[in-house]
């Protein structure tokens, strides 16, 4: 599949990037590391290569997470607003992996792989059946 060019952002727009990335490789992270660092139940990401990948604005603030393994990643995200960017490894790194939330094609993107299913939430495959609303109104029923 040919490369797909796409951008972001932060939520306040402070920092802003661009990148290409192969729309197939979207995938969902159930790590505990990346539930926490999300604050959600996974996180979806895409690999873009570093050579693609251009930010301007405001410089990220960085996190290194050492992991279990000993594998050091480094964390991305906006100083302002704490909006997640991207991660990347810290030696010899050739890609990084942006955060599908800040890209804003982010509807054409659609997951292609799941990894760390065993820290996966187990309601997760429910959530088809779950009552719900296209705005904010279905908070009224809670």
């Amino acid at each position: 599949m040919p490369a797909m060019p796409v951008s972001g952002a932060c939520h306040c727009g402070s920092i802003r990037f661009t990148a290409q990335i192969d729309p197939t490789r979207v995938l969902l992270c159930h790590c505990a590391d990346c539930q926490t660092l999300s604050g959600s139940a996974f996180r979806a990401n895409v690999p873009a290569t570093l050579e693609s990948f251009k930010l301007t604005g405001t410089k990220p603030r960085e996190y290194l997470k050492t992991a279990a393994s000993g594998a050091k990643r480094l964390h991305a995200f906006c100083p302002d607003c704490g909006t997640p960017l991207y991660s990347c490894a810290t030696e010899n790194a050739t890609r990084v992996f942006l955060r599908l939330g800040a890209i804003h094609q982010r509807a054409m993107l659609r997951p292609a792989l799941q990894i760390w299913q065993r820290s996966a939430a187990p309601w997760l495959d429910n959530l088809v059946k779950l009552p719900g609303s296209p705005e904010q109104q279905a908070l009224d029923v809670l």
